[in-house]
């Protein structure tokens, strides 16, 4: 009997632990198609029921951010960037937006240093551009020879 009822605990708990998961998914899924139909105040409703099942989504805090920032909501916003930072430090879309926000603010200062940590988080892509910048360089002087 106590290992039915053992067993019946397990299998109960492997099926609301797995019914969590998803939910945090479609929440996160939902407040995106939301998002993207511009229906914005439902889209962060979504968003933070996301982070309720999972405190470290940053792709939430993220959306909540471009939500506060069309909403012209620049502390919220601000706030909900340093958590996306705070989770995933190397999150070049969060960066940026930062780096737009101390720009409006005069913190040149925070400017270099987030710019400086978005040149090595954008490695890979920057060095896409760099090469594409060497190779125009290349062929520039290859014409003015001729």
């Amino acid at each position: 009997m106590i290992k039915n009822f053992k067993l019946f605990l397990l299998i109960f708990f492997l099926i609301n632990l797995n019914n969590i998961s998803l939910g945090n998914e479609n929440y996160f899924d939902k407040g995106l198609k939301l998002y993207n139909k511009k229906n914005y105040e439902d889209a962060r409703f979504m968003f933070e029921k996301s982070i309720v099942f999972n405190p470290k989504d940053s792709k939430s805090y993220l959306y909540l951010a471009k939500i506060y920032n069309i909403e012209e909501n620049q502390d919220k916003e601000e706030k909900n960037l340093e958590t996306t930072l705070l989770i995933e430090p190397n999150n070049e879309e969060a960066i940026l937006m930062s780096m737009e926000i101390a720009l409006e603010k005069s913190n040149y200062s925070k400017v270099k240093d987030l710019s400086k940590t978005f040149i090595q988080v954008c490695k890979k892509l920057c060095d896409k551009n760099k090469d594409i910048l060497d190779t125009l360089a290349n062929i520039e002087p290859k014409n003015n020879e001729s």
